[in-house]
């Protein structure tokens, strides 16, 4: 299975990263091969300073050795070794009309002493966060996102919308990170689904990808913008930044785990404001923006 995902998302990463240069239009995406010392590595691509696209990177990697400290302690094991890999991407558009999009989709394998697996399961998802609301926007990502749970389970999208809407929480600001989208974990092998549903389930998001946000960035990418609304985008990406580093369960496994730096706050926008006590005017679209990310919503 692990050389099965892994060819899937050396594929992805290809496809996604082709599409976005031909979508940009000036900037070409930066390849960086790295390798972990404890074993493994991967191919970081980022792009900077396009047409389109402020920052954005869409890496893969696959590491394995020694169970990390905090994995054995989470696992409530003595030692033992793992197997990881995923692709992760985070897309910062300069236009603030245009909403950042993250995704990731990963496999995981841990072994015992005698090499035999003993845990293996999926993860990922995608969410978007928008800077200026349009409502049709978040309606079509979250469709999308349906579209892709509902041939594997009627209750799929349900459950793992509002999985997203509980995880991406800044709850130090009580508010969303943005208008969620699907967000699953530990998808193992059940009496219900076998290793080869999960692996389907989680390629067929995966391949969905593309389909949920570049229709909004050919709708809105020609939006003129002022400093205004540029200054505003950078505040909130600030709220952004906040969570990655203060909640984010993968940014902190990385950081605990000796993983590399480069390749993990690379989600991290290049331009961010923090305006002391920041206020929004009243009846603003700012302000809009902030009453939906106070609680979750049905966007379908």
């Amino acid at each position: 299975m692990k050389k099965q995902f892994y060819n899937y998302i050396e594929n992805l990463q290809e496809t996604i990263t082709s599409k976005l240069e031909e979508v940009d239009g000036l900037a070409k995406f930066k390849e960086d091969i790295w390798k972990r010392k404890e074993g493994g590595g991967g191919r970081t691509r980022v792009i900077e300073n396009g047409a389109i696209f402020e920052k954005g990177g869409v890496n893969i990697s696959a590491v394995h050795g020694e169970l990390p400290e905090v994995l054995r302690n989470q696992f409530q094991v003595k030692e033992g070794h793992f197997f990881a890999c995923g692709l992760s991407l985070v897309l910062h558009p300069k236009n603030p009309f245009l909403p950042t999009v993250h995704a990731n989709w990963r496999y995981f394998e841990m072994y015992n002493e005698a090499g035999a697996i003993v845990k293996q399961w999926f993860g990922g998802g995608q969410d978007l966060t928008p800077y200026y609301l349009f409502e049709e926007d978040a309606i079509h990502f979250h469709t999308v996102c349906k579209a892709a749970c509902d041939p594997y389970h009627s209750e799929f999208y349900r459950k793992f919308k509002k999985n997203c809407d509980d995880y991406f929480w800044n709850s130090h600001r009580n508010e969303a990170r943005g208008i969620g989208g699907i967000f699953f974990d530990y998808l193992k092998e059940t009496d219900e689904f076998s290793i080869e549903d999960r692996f389907n389930f989680v390629t067929e998001v995966g391949n969905h990808f593309l389909e949920s946000y570049l229709p909004i960035i050919a709708k809105r990418r020609e939006l003129k913008f002022t400093s205004a609304h540029k200054n505003w985008q950078e505040i909130r990406r600030g709220r952004y930044v906040e969570f990655n580093l203060v909640h984010d369960r993968g940014t902190l496994f990385g950081l605990k785990t000796n993983g590399r730096i480069e390749s993990i706050l690379m989600s991290l926008p290049p331009h961010v404001q923090w305006v002391y006590n920041h206020q929004t005017i009243k009846n603003s679209k700012e302000e809009a923006l902030l009453k939906v990310l106070s609680k979750p919503i049905d966007w379908i």
